[in-house]
């Protein structure tokens, strides 16, 4: 069943992308062409009389394409409930375009852009806002009717109880919300009948893990009338550990028939997500950092790259960038980007130097690995290698901060507590990767590093790491 599902998804995944992009190329056309009209309407109607000064209006652009790239990208990680209402998705695109207005109109007196009015620029951007935002509506009744139809579905578990009948009535009709319930956890007999037939039944004393390993599920959906705070805890803390999102939906959070729609629990006065960072405001400041630190550090940082590689490749004979396979935030797979560091066959090579593994855990690492370039040794004493992951950064893979991504290899190996540091995107450089001689720290003590990096994270324990990173790259205190 799993297969079956995984392949459905996957199916569903690449639609959805290729939806996605085509969303995305006519939002950039849009931005692109509305400079030359506005342009013309401030001259021909407004009499701005506005000189034509092509660097400038570049600047301009290349700045609004950031910002805006930026904006879609935390826009797609607040996974807006697919219940909401077309009010909703207006007033966070509205709060949306007013940052990136305040942003757009700094960047002027930043970089000095004194040829383009202020007006000029309120212009432009209410001109494509109201252009994107009709787009964006149209965009989000595609996806409905898109949902409607099988596709981009989320699999879902329901724990339930004898008055949580509306819930699963809702969610079995509402096709355009795309839930696909996979199962009902409940006890009430009332439940069993009505749905046994149509949907898998599993008694609530049933462990979930052993169901969990065995199906895909996206979600789990607390709906009981009355909240067990025991089984709440039980459940939140199984979620936590394999990355699965969970919904309570019962009397602290109340339905109305006409306006439904699903929250997600962040606090209350019981209960408590503890699968990340609370703070949404200092969440978000690093999120936007680390795009514009990424986008900006790919740009000025052009030379560097450049004199890398060709280093590497007057070094040795191969590609200047090395790929690999990693997991990411909840498990998610990615492809990771390095700078060569190794010679072309290393991967080969690795079976014949595993009984030299210095690691204690699922990890390899040995001191003076004999598949390490001349360069490469440079590179990675100076952790130069993990430059090209800014480029994972810009793709919303990584964070500039955070737990090494690990191998799906090392994942399987993981204790249970251990999972939970993938509950958070993985980092470039993070508390292990600062420590003098880190490959000699025991594998445990690495994990409860990284988890505590996520209990106790703050905007200011990220400044700390990445000085602490910068004095790793000039004193090459690293590998």
């Amino acid at each position: 069943m799993k297969s079956l599902l995984t392949r459905i998804e996957n199916y569903n995944n690449k639609h959805r992308g290729y939806v996605r992009k085509l969303f995305v190329v006519a939002e950039v056309f849009l931005i692109i062409i509305a400079i030359p009209i506005v342009f013309l309407f401030s001259n021909r109607v407004l009499e701005l009389n506005l000189v034509i000064d092509i660097p400038q209006y570049l600047i301009l652009l290349l700045i609004v394409l950031i910002s805006w790239y930026i904006k879609e990208k935390i826009n797609a990680q607040a996974l807006l409930p697919r219940t909401q209402r077309y009010l909703n998705l207006i007033f966070k695109s509205s709060r949306s375009f007013l940052i990136l207005s305040l942003v757009v109109l700094s960047s002027k007196f930043i970089f000095g852009l004194n040829n383009i009015p202020v007006l000029f620029i309120l212009i432009y951007i209410v001109f494509f806002y109201l252009i994107i935002l009709f787009g964006k509506v149209i965009g989000y009744r595609f996806l409905k009717i898109y949902r409607a139809n099988g596709y981009n579905l989320h699999y879902v578990l329901i724990i339930a109880d004898g008055f949580s009948d509306q819930i699963i009535v809702k969610l079995m009709e509402e096709k355009e919300w795309g839930f696909k319930i996979l199962g009902i956890v409940t006890n009430s007999k009332l439940i069993s009948k009505k749905y046994g037939d149509r949907i898998a039944i599993i008694p609530e004393d049933e462990d979930l893990m052993p169901i969990l390993d065995t199906i895909v599920v996206d979600e789990i959906i607390y709906s009981k009338y009355k909240i067990d705070e025991k089984q709440v805890k039980s459940v939140m803390s199984l979620c936590n550990e394999v990355g699965i999102i969970f919904r309570l939906q019962s009397t602290v959070s109340p339905i109305e028939h006409e306006n439904f729609q699903f929250k997600t629990l962040s606090e209350s006065k019981y209960l408590r997500l503890v699968d990340g960072p609370a703070n949404h405001y200092s969440l978000m400041f690093k999120t936007i950092s680390d795009y514009y630190v990424s986008i900006m550090g790919m740009i000025i940082l052009s030379p560097v790259f450049l004199l890398i590689a060709i280093m590497i490749k007057l070094d040795s004979k191969g590609p200047i960038f090395f790929k690999q396979e990693r997991i990411g935030l909840r498990g998610r797979k990615f492809t990771l980007y390095k700078f060569r560091t190794m010679v072309v066959d290393a991967e080969k090579k690795l079976n014949e130097l595993k009984n030299q593994n210095e690691s204690d855990g699922p990890v390899f690492k040995i001191k003076n690995d004999p598949r390490i370039t001349r360069i490469g040794k440079f590179l990675r004493k100076t952790g130069l290698d993990e430059l090209p992951q800014l480029q994972n950064v810009i793709l919303g893979e990584m964070s500039l901060i955070g737990p090494r991504p690990p191998l799906e290899a090392e994942v399987k190996q993981y204790e249970r507590w251990q999972l939970r540091r993938l509950s958070v995107k993985p980092g470039i450089t993070c508390s292990w990767q600062v420590v003098p001689d880190r490959n000699v720290v025991k594998f445990d003590n690495w994990m409860k590093m990284d988890l505590n990096y996520i209990d106790n994270w703050s905007l200011t324990k990220d400044i700390k790491l990445i000085f602490k990173t910068v004095r790793v790259l000039f004193f090459a205190e690293g590998r």
